[in-house]
Order: C-alpha cells, then sequence, then structure tokens
C-alpha cells in the first residue's frame, strides 16, 4: 500500500484480540467515511505488557503496560489513533492525548472457566484458580478464602490452554473478550455483575486520539457510541478519585438509561478480607460526577490504611 493511499494509521497490540477489536474500529471507520478498508493500516505494536511474562503487572508498574508504547506512536505521529481494551488504559493519559470514542459495549461480565466445577462455589476445597487481575482474586477469595489464587499471564488464547494443561483448575476472564475471538462456548458460567463486579471499562473498546488533531477527532465522533462512552466516563473518573492502579483491586461498573446513570463501585484488600462498595445514580450529565463523588465516598469510608 502506498503511503498516498492510507487515510488513517491504527495502533494496536499484536494480540489475537487486539487485532480483532482493531479491525472492528476499521470497519466502522471505513463505513463512516465511505472508504475502503484498505485505506486505513493497521499498526502492530509490541508493548511493555506483552514483553512481561514472568510475573504479575502489578509488580511491574501496573496500569499503562499495555499501552505505553502505543501511545508514544500517537504523540510521534507514527499512527494517527490507538485502539485498546478500555480497561488497559492508564487512569490519567498522557498529555496531549484523549479518549476520543468508545464502541458499544460487550457484555462487561465475568466468565468462569473451569473442566471441573460448575461454578467459583463448586470448585474443590483447596482448588486452584489462575489470575493475573488482583481485582478478580479479591472478589474470589471474599467468597472462597480457601482458593489458591496463582498468577496466570498471557494472551487469552494461552491462558486456555494453560487451563486445558492443567495448571490451574479454574480461571475467570471477560466474556466480552471471549465472544470476540468466537470463544464465548468455553464459558463454563457468566457471572452476573451482581455477584462479580467487573473492572472498570470491562467490555468496551477505547479509541485514543491527539487532542490536537481535529481531523480524526471529527472522524471518530461519528463511530463513537455515546451511553457507552458516558459509562465509561463515570467508571474512570471513579478510579481516578482513588488513585487507581493495578495494586488495588478496584471494580466499578456504570449503567445508562435514557438520562440516567447507575453506578455500583468496589474497593477491596487483594486477599479478600475486606472489602467497601457503593452504589450511586444521577443525571446522564453528572456521570463523571457521580463517579468522583463514589471514589471520594469509598476511599474516606476505607480510611488511609486500606491501600497500604
Amino acid at each position: 500500500m502506498t503511503q498516498s493511499t492510507v487515510l488513517l494509521r491504527i495502533g494496536t497490540r499484536g494480540s489475537p484480540l487486539a487485532l480483532t477489536q482493531a479491525r472492528m474500529v476499521r470497519v466502522r471507520l471505513a463505513a463512516a467515511l465511505g472508504a475502503g478498508e484498505d485505506a486505513i493500516e493497521l499498526v502492530t505494536i509490541r508493548t511493555s505488557g506483552d514483553a512481561i511474562q514472568d510475573r504479575p503487572l502489578a509488580e511491574a508498574g501496573g496500569k499503562g503496560l499495555f499501552t505505553k508504547e502505543i501511545e508514544e506512536a500517537l504523540i510521534d505521529r507514527r499512527i494517527d489513533l490507538a485502539v485498546h481494551s478500555a480497561k488497559d488504559m492508564p487512569t490519567v493519559l498522557p498529555d496531549g492525548l484523549t479518549l476520543a470514542a468508545c464502541l458499544e459495549r460487550e457484555d462487561p461480565s465475568d466468565a468462569f472457566i473451569s473442566r471441573q466445577a460448575s461454578s467459583l462455589a463448586d470448585l474443590p476445597k483447596g482448588a486452584t484458580l489462575g489470575t493475573a487481575s488482583l481485582r478478580r482474586q479479591a472478589i474470589a477469595k471474599r467468597v472462597r478464602p480457601d482458593l489458591d489464587v496463582t498468577p496466570l499471564r498471557g494472551n487469552v488464547e494461552t491462558r486456555l490452554r494453560k487451563l486445558d494443561e492443567g495448571e490451574v483448575d479454574a480461571t475467570i476472564l471477560a466474556l466480552a473478550g471471549l465472544r470476540r475471538l468466537g470463544l464465548a462456548d468455553r464459558a463454563t458460567t457468566v457471572m452476573s455483575t451482581d455477584e462479580f463486579l467487573p473492572a472498570v471499562a470491562q467490555g468496551a473498546i477505547g479509541i485514543e486520539a491527539r487532542e490536537s488533531d481535529a481531523r480524526v477527532r471529527e472522524m471518530l465522533a461519528r463511530i463513537d457510541h455515546a451511553d457507552t462512552s458516558t459509562a465509561v466516563a463515570c467508571e474512570r473518573a471513579f478510579l481516578a478519585a482513588l488513585d487507581g492502579s493495578c495494586r488495588t483491586p478496584i471494580a466499578g461498573h456504570a449503567t445508562v438509561s435514557g438520562e440516567t446513570v447507575q453506578f455500583r463501585g468496589l474497593i477491596a484488600r487483594p486477599d479478600g478480607s475486606a472489602a467497601h462498595d457503593i452504589a450511586g445514580t444521577g443525571a446522564r450529565k453528572d456521570a463523571a460526577a457521580i463517579g468522583t463523588d463514589s471514589g471520594r465516598t469509598l476511599k474516606h469510608r476505607a480510611g488511609p490504611g486500606f491501600f497500604d
């Protein structure tokens, strides 16, 4: 493809799920712009999060490890926009970058996957749960403190293979990722958001752009799903109020119905020994304020020692 025929360059990670999500954005942009998909180039970028496989990401610097190199390419103008799993995006974006649009959210639920049991409650005593998520660990250990939680890294297919090979007895993955990869049948049980509160922005595809790039932002506005962007703004404001990082188990989920936003948030200790939750509701236009107020209230309720 010659440079002159390229309308846009999309930066993405190289995992099967990341590429699937980038292609979803490309299809919608091409349709909105009346262009051929070949006019929108996918630029694959390896991130720190992809390179680090030997330890939990919380120990390596936490949030942003799956976006850092892609954001650098965006700042350097090597790409025009970046497609992320919105839950991987850092709480505070680099100067000059903005979350410009979201595609319509997939089901944000978590899926329990095991060959040994039909649910978390049915796992044998002392069973091994593989997950790299402190949130999933904390919520699971609240109801099953006997479980042995072990880090399970890698892309979706790698984690499923490790489960099949018996490295762990069970794992928990985002239903959205399984669906996008055509692997929804691997879910043993889909856990309701009431029993297993999702990660902030789980199930949403976030599209990042340069704040100063009016051309690209106008294009992205055409494919933005307003309800999803409103819900994600509420959840990310909650995270920001808590100074959220990978080191603290935080869950948050907002739903938008007409002009009303409903929000639920949770903070927990990694071992599940203590947790605080909150619910808030309000006007759509106040979505970010609802998230911020919920975060500040929980932070105050938990006290300064909770996050140590």
